[in-house]
């Protein structure tokens, strides 16, 4: 049960306060993921694309987990989120999440009211009545996103900034604090980073936060901002996601390929 709630976590592990889109279209982020002793427990892809098929066309934003190897004959777990923004006001519109452990399946849409302060969530399987969230002020993203977003922030060690995280049918009002500058070494190379960690602060701290977890986000300080690592710490034990694969946005200023040792500002 544990083991399936990290991975949840690390799939909903989340708008910002500026008007810039988390991820570019055509821009992939691929995360191999360790739990406790298990090294390759699992994949995290994160990956834009431009969706014409709407009216209006948006960026599709998914994010795809599943566990791999022992991991997976231990408990076969795969999740999808996919997150729709208005390219026009770069917020998210909706959210699409679902998950299956082995025959156990999991889904819920949810759509913003943005001008009546609320978001109606509907969970489809199993099936539920339709129900409107209050929803807080703030553009709101699941974790994963939000922290991805991160990189746009230009957080220096401590400095901080508000934000919105939308985990199922509950709102978090979280603080992202910038702690440290740490140099960081991974399959692709060793980066210079800032580390930045979200806290309930404005709210009493609910869910993993009151369990006293921990959240932190590896953020290069090359032009590219890439978010190297993520990672969720439990006090029975901790999920790190590790970038292995990175694909440049479809774009001609967009990188094609993170640097290995890059400058601290």
């Amino acid at each position: 049960m544990i083991f399936r709630f990290a991975f949840s976590l690390m799939l909903t592990i989340a708008a910002s306060l500026s008007a810039a889109l988390p991820l570019r279209d055509g821009e992939v982020f691929t995360f191999k993921v360790s739990w406790a002793v298990l090294p390759g427990a699992g994949e995290i892809k994160v990956f834009a694309a431009t969706d014409t098929t709407a009216a209006q066309p948006r960026l599709l934003v998914t994010t795809t987990t599943q566990t791999r190897g022992l991991a997976r004959a231990l408990l076969p777990f795969e999740a999808k989120a996919e997150s729709f923004f208005d390219l026009s006001t770069a917020r998210l519109a909706s959210l699409v999440e679902s998950n299956q452990q082995r025959s156990k399946k999991a889904a819920h849409t949810v759509t913003f009211d943005y001008s009546g302060a609320q978001a109606l969530y509907t969970r489809t399987e199993p099936a539920e009545p339709a129900r409107a969230l209050p929803m807080p002020a703030g553009e709101p993203l699941d974790l994963i996103t939000q922290l991805v977003q991160t990189r746009d922030w230009h957080l220096k060690p401590g400095e901080k900034r508000d934000a919105l995280v939308l985990f199922d049918d509950d709102f978090y009002e979280l603080t992202i604090h910038a702690a440290r500058f740490e140099e960081l070494r991974t399959s692709l190379g060793t980066f210079n980073t800032v580390v930045l960690e979200p806290r309930m602060e404005k709210t009493a701290p609910k869910g993993m936060f009151k369990k006293g977890s921990t959240v932190r986000v590896w953020i290069s300080q090359d032009e590219r901002r890439l978010p190297v690592r993520f990672e969720v710490e439990f006090k029975i034990g901790t999920g790190v996601a590790t970038l292995t694969r990175y694909e440049a946005p479809n774009s001609p200023a967009g990188p094609t390929a993170p640097d290995a040792k890059n400058p601290r500002p």
